[in-house]
């Protein structure tokens, strides 16, 4: 399981919504505050996180909380299928776009020392530090560096000596603005390594609706993209369903927050 950090109320006080109420929060810390993860799904010891707190100008991005998608990613790596990609006996780099504190790519950094990753998001110098800071203080730096990157911008600073692309890449909760779609389609055609083994995995919850999902997988299509496979999970269960916009009639707010939507692309 994941928890936050018990002296901090705004957590403790999501943690008895969700409690008492099946209330799902979909952020799991606030700026600033220390997260600690634990799970026995993912294979790895405690984690602990620092939240970033991002210059003001850059608040409306949403990177000073941990994403219950986040987690949802760390829980469940099965879904990235990297013993797979370890078999074919080549170096494997994975890519993580928009990641805030970075959970998703310390625990896989943890869990297979082999994957060379790259943690990465806007070039927020506050938030850019703190990501750094995490790498290091969860010991590992030796497969994992953070890097700070503007989607659809140059991605050469994240190619590495190698100058290669990525062989997997990861996102949580990274499509809940529509107007952002069009720049991070880009970041995904110019990262992502021109392979049929090459794979991107996209965990996004229902926060903005389904609309907003489905716009984005018309254009991901229409880009160059086929999209593998798309289903939805329970945030904390095992129910899980196909994907479809047609649910958005009638669903309320609480029944959104129950799911995460997961989501495998490749290169047409």
């Amino acid at each position: 399981m994941s928890s936050t950090n018990s002296e901090d109320p705004e957590d403790i006080l999501s943690t008895s919504l969700s409690t008492l109420y099946d209330y799902q929060p979909i952020t799991l810390s606030s700026a600033g505050g220390l997260f600690v993860y634990e799970s026995a799904e993912s294979g790895v010891s405690k984690i602990i996180l620092r939240t970033p707190d991002t210059q003001a100008a850059n608040w409306s991005l949403h990177a000073s909380s941990v994403w219950a998608a986040s987690r949802f990613l760390a829980d469940n790596l099965h879904y990235l299928d990297l013993p797979a990609h370890l078999s074919r006996g080549e170096r494997v780099k994975l890519l993580e776009l928009g990641a805030a504190a970075g959970l998703p790519s310390i625990v896989i950094a943890r869990r297979y020392p082999a994957v060379s990753v790259v943690v990465s998001d806007y070039p927020d110098d506050n938030l850019i530090r703190t990501m750094t800071e995490n790498v290091a203080e969860n010991c590992v730096s030796a497969n994992c560096r953070a890097v700070a990157y503007n989607w659809g911008s140059d991605p050469a600073g994240l190619f590495g000596l190698d100058n290669e692309k990525f062989d997997v890449i990861i996102a949580a909760d990274t499509l809940w603005n529509p107007d952002f779609h069009g720049i991070f389609i880009e970041a995904l055609r110019l990262t992502v390594k021109p392979s049929p083994h090459s794979r991107i995995h996209l965990f996004a919850g229902l926060h903005t609706g389904r609309y907003t999902i489905q716009s984005f997988l018309n254009a991901v299509s229409a880009a160059g993209f086929d999209l593998e496979s798309a289903f939805e999970r329970e945030t904390n269960g095992t129910q899980q369903r196909p994907w479809s916009v047609d649910r958005a009639e009638g669903e309320d707010e609480g029944e959104r927050r129950r799911w995460i939507v997961y989501m495998c692309l490749k290169r047409k």
